[in-house]
């Protein structure tokens, strides 16, 4: 990994302020410093301490990307109606058991022409505790039944939480995916008043926005409808994830 030369300077230059200088608060001060860092980089995906991923669009248009996570759940289907009133795409990173739960809906997410993107089988709460082997697995996984139930594959992959470390970023390698993240966090998970919600994201978004939200709860489907409201007002239009990919191809 690129900063494995970086990490081995960084320790060198504690234990040689400790062994010269003879101080063990200087050390421990340093250790704690460099760790907060690593940890703080595993956790923040647009830091791209781990990982290289796309975490917005350089555009000079008012343009954003919706993406919503965790599905395809009972209020997936609700999610879809109204992005097709609205005429919107979005693209939506999938749990694979929960493909195989509701196997109609992510067809019908495919079918009305919004994007795909892996986002592992299971959605583990270990995820950044798994080894490189189990998590290459977690991606495998899901884009097998994302074959088999959807006929299609990904080469979009979001990391669960947003946590990256050295084992993931080798997943990600082994199973050639281009890690997606997001620089609008709606926080639709934690925050329980749609207001709050709605009036995070407005006030976050730029050009070229990624905005993460989850087709998981009927508050989000709520603030979506407003959103969806304040961009047509404000002049946005929007954009899949897969477009920024297809640009760095060419």
């Amino acid at each position: 990994m690129k900063h494995y030369p970086f990490i081995l300077f960084y320790l060198f230059c504690n234990v040689f302020i400790y062994a010269f200088h003879g101080s063990l608060w200087v050390y421990l001060a340093g250790f704690l410093a460099f760790s907060f860092v690593v940890i703080w980089g595993s956790f923040d995906i647009g830091l791209g301490y781990f990982v290289n991923s796309i975490t917005h669009k350089r555009t000079k248009i008012n343009e954003v990307a919706l993406t919503f996570d965790d599905g395809p759940t009972e209020f997936t289907p609700r999610f879809l109606d109204l992005l097709k009133e609205n005429q919107v795409k979005a693209t939506f990173f999938c749990i694979g058991k929960q493909i195989e739960k509701y196997p109609e809906t992510f067809q019908r997410i495919i079918a009305e022409g919004h994007t795909i993107g892996n986002h592992t089988f299971s959605h583990s709460n270990n995820t950044g505790f798994l080894s490189v082997s189990k998590m290459t697995e977690e991606i495998e996984k899901c884009d097998e039944i994302m074959a088999k139930v959807g006929d299609i594959k990904t080469d979009l992959y979001r990391p669960p939480f947003g946590v990256t470390n050295p084992s993931i970023a080798k997943a990600i390698k082994r199973t050639y995916k281009t890690s997606i993240g997001w620089n609008v966090r709606s926080l639709d998970t934690v925050i329980d008043d749609e207001k709050k919600i709605y009036k995070k994201v407005t006030q976050s978004l730029r050009k070229g926005s990624i905005v993460l939200l989850h087709d998981t709860s009927e508050k989000t489907y709520n603030v979506l409808a407003d959103l969806l409201l304040f961009l047509k007002d404000k002049k946005y239009s929007t954009y899949t994830v897969d477009s920024i990919t297809k640009i760095k191809e060419k």
